[in-house]
């Protein structure tokens, strides 16, 4: 897999696969339109470290001739990894026509491009959880800190009825069956992430997207937490080394086209709200000021992938541990090498 395209190649995700692709001596066009703070953030760091063999093209794939454009001057790829689009469920809510158009429209342009310009290129693409829907056909249990499932036991899989909901739920996942059905009736070579919480380096967590990071980065600067529902809500969370792992399998296994496969840290890696505040305090020293508030439409209790088929078409389990990735996201954020403002 030696030319890769990276779409949202500036933001948490897309940062860091293309800096393991330059470490890998791949090269990699890096697509961005740099609207996101997180990408404006990572562009100076870009520019700083200078990944040998990545090309930045500043370009938005809601425009399909800017994509179109991208893969005649520097395709065909190898492979693709989609990760542009718009990312919060409450955005998607406020703003659920530029929600459409970044996640739906935008991805449906990537594919086309590859139709007609790249044919041979493997795509991987990050869906999410939330295609699942508020997971109303689950049982769920209090347990001290935190909510479990009594059904699944093993977490939600691959099989668990699909339910849109929330725009940003709308957006993605009809995403999400773009890509899987142009496998089929294209002959592309596709992989579907349905992606949990993921977190590492390079990630500027906000309020509504990327909670883990977020925590961290406001006990780090002395600010207020607001912390919606009672804080014992659950999911399951997976470090980015380890999906990046997993990125390259899927762009290189047979066993990956044409599939859908759930990504977390599985049952064995989960955390809750309170959870993460009590590492903080114990681990950090740190006890940040909290604002309750109620809950928010829509929030999950519990979400826990069962990451198993993964396992067995792929071969590929998570590494790292909650304790492990915490300290390893706690030591950057701490190392000074990047600005808060």
């Amino acid at each position: 897999m030696s030319r890769l395209l990276v779409t949202g190649g500036l933001g948490f995700i897309g940062f860091n696969a293309v800096l393991r692709a330059s470490a890998q001596g791949r090269s990699v066009v890096v697509l961005d339109n740099l609207k996101r703070r997180t990408a404006r953030r990572n562009l100076k760091a870009y520019r700083k470290l200078a990944p040998r063999g990545a090309k930045l093209v500043v370009a938005d794939v809601r425009d399909a001739g800017a994509v179109a454009r991208v893969f005649k001057r520097h395709g065909p790829f190898d492979g693709v990894i989609h990760l542009a689009g718009q990312v919060a469920v409450t955005t998607s809510v406020a703003e659920p026509v530029r929600d459409f158009e970044a996640n739906a429209l935008g991805t449906l342009n990537v594919l086309e491009a590859i139709r007609k310009h790249s044919k041979k290129s493997r795509l991987v693409f990050a869906s999410t959880n939330k295609v699942y829907g508020g997971l109303d056909w689950t049982k769920i249990a209090r347990k001290g800190e935190r909510y479990v499932f009594r059904h699944p036991a093993g977490g939600v899989s691959e099989a668990a009825p699909l339910d849109f909901h929330s725009p940003y739920g709308c957006s993605k996942g009809a995403a999400d069956q773009y890509v899987r059905d142009y496998a089929r009736i294209y002959g592309l070579g596709t992989v579907v992430f349905r992606q949990s919480c993921i977190y590492g380096p390079w990630q500027y967590g906000e309020e509504d997207q990327g909670w883990v990071a977020w925590f961290l980065i406001a006990a780090l600067r002395g600010a207020k937490i607001r912390l919606f529902g009672d804080g014992r809500q659950v999911r399951d969370v997976l470090f980015i080394d380890d999906l990046l792992e997993l990125y390259d399998r899927g762009l290189a296994h047979p066993a990956a086209r044409g599939e859908v496969f759930n990504v977390g840290g599985g049952p064995s890696r989960t955390l809750s709200l309170l959870e993460l505040l009590g590492w903080i305090r114990e681990r950090l020293g740190i006890r940040p000021p909290l604002e309750r508030h109620g809950w928010r439409p829509g929030d999950q209790r519990v979400y826990i992938s069962d990451i198993s088929k993964a396992g067995r078409r792929l071969g590929w389990k998570p590494k790292t541990s909650v304790d492990a990735g915490l300290s390893r996201l706690a030591d950057w954020l701490k190392s000074g090498r990047i600005d808060f403002a």
